[in-house]
């Protein structure tokens, strides 16, 4: 029993490390791409990963994971992908604002600025990027994490230890080296 609770422990790892790698890719993508800025590392750790994007999908799979498997319907209509993605936006958007406000604590700032957006509380949320967060958070759940739970499924125990052990030491060391 302690070999698959170190098991799945090891997977939720890993699910965390790629979609911070994900969000790091997402928030370049928008700074280079979409903004034109130009690129800057949008993570506050060296490497290519945002944790607050790893920790926003754990809270997903573990908030609305259940949710997305039932089957909702209000009268005839099936309304279970509308539940999903209202819970997306509630969990993303409140794990965004408590976000700023630990990076404040800790940095003095937080990464962002939605102040030129409508409907925003101290430019920490707004309206816009929750809804882009909840039409990621639907790719995500119905999209990505099925793959991903795929590719850790084939993976032996070996392998997925192996595996999210390097990427822990790796997480480690970026924040040792980040703080000093």
């Amino acid at each position: 029993m302690k070999k698959n609770k170190l098991l799945q422990a090891s997977r939720w790892f890993l699910y965390f490390m790629m979609y911070s790698v994900i969000g790091w890719l997402y928030e370049v993508f928008l700074e280079v791409v979409v903004y034109r800025w130009g690129f800057s590392n949008r993570g506050v750790l060296f490497g290519p990963y945002c944790i607050i994007y790893g920790v926003g999908a754990l809270l997903l799979l573990l908030t609305l994971g259940g949710v997305q498997k039932k089957k909702l319907y209000l009268g005839r209509l099936y309304v279970t992908p509308v539940f999903v993605f209202l819970g997306i936006m509630a969990v993303t958007t409140i794990t965004e604002l408590i976000g700023s406000y630990i990076m404040e604590a800790v940095t003095g700032g937080w990464m962002w600025d939605y102040e030129r957006f409508a409907f925003n509380f101290q430019g920490r949320i707004a309206l816009n990027p929750s809804i882009r967060f909840g039409i990621g958070g639907m790719i995500f759940l119905y999209l990505l994490q099925p793959v991903f739970e795929k590719i850790t499924g084939h993976m032996n125990r070996r392998m997925t230890y192996a595996a999210a052990g390097l990427l822990l030491i790796l997480l480690i060391l970026d924040s040792i080296i980040t703080m000093r």
